[in-house]
């Protein structure tokens, strides 16, 4: 019974220590999903969860990479929070498919709102066109709590792919496949000629109904004649 005990104590003792070496690493900030496509549009979550027992997060600040500047980025309103989307200078314009991209959202901060002990909060964000080319994108973000203390949460992931202490939220990119491309292209098809079935199937259904309606209205008329002469024949 004694080495019994000592076997659980043990293992108990280093089941907690894992999961309180565990528990840090999950705690930080992240994007929801954590890939995408490269050269499509994406909507992701930036979920920030409340990690002191003594305070509320009041204030998230999220940045933009200014190297591969977004031409197009929208938010989702949050319940209890105010929005501000700040666009700035780049430090050196981009050529894309819409032209030179001179500006672009540099910052999302939300603020206003609260994230109470024990308590995550998602904010969305739709964005896009996402580089090619490139396997990742940075989002430095800033967690501000009611005392006042930010944690900054900037490192980008270490080249030997052991986490930082204070890491990044990352979105990966992945190559584009050949389906999402045909399935891209097929929509856009779709969209850019619009089909002409509907139209002809809604002509070809007026014409049969104007069809069926006169020859009811005919017989109709037939069996009025019809009644009148058969009452006419009836001998006073």
């Amino acid at each position: 019974m004694s080495l019994t005990r000592r076997a659980a104590t043990v293992l108990a003792a280093t089941t907690a220590l894992t999961i309180g070496l565990a528990l840090p690493a999950l705690a930080h900030v992240t994007i929801n999903p954590g890939t995408a496509e490269q050269g499509g549009f994406s909507k992701v979550a930036f979920r920030v969860p409340n990690e002191r027992d003594d305070a509320k997060t009041v204030k998230v600040e999220v940045s933009f990479p200014a190297d591969h500047p977004l031409a197009f980025v929208s938010v989702k309103p949050v319940p209890g929070w105010t929005v501000k989307v700040t666009e700035g200078k780049l430090p050196k314009p981009v050529t894309t498919e819409y032209g030179e991209l001179t500006e672009a959202v540099t910052k999302v901060v939300w603020s206003g709102g609260e994230i109470g002990q024990g308590e995550f909060q998602e904010f969305e964000v739709s964005m896009g066109k996402l580089p090619e080319g490139v396997d990742q994108l940075v989002f430095p973000t800033k967690q501000t709590y009611s005392g006042g203390e930010v944690v900054d949460w900037a490192e980008a992931p270490k080249a030997d792919g052991t986490e930082p202490e204070r890491p990044a939220p990352v979105l990966k990119l992945t190559p584009a496949s050949k389906e999402g491309a045909v399935t891209a292209a097929t929509t856009a098809a779709s969209a850019a000629a619009p089909s002409v079935t509907p139209a002809a199937n809604a002509a070809a259904s007026d014409g049969t109904a104007r069809l069926l309606g006169g020859a009811g209205l005919a017989v109709g008329v037939i069996g009025v004649v019809v009644a009148v002469l058969a009452l006419r024949r009836r001998p006073a």
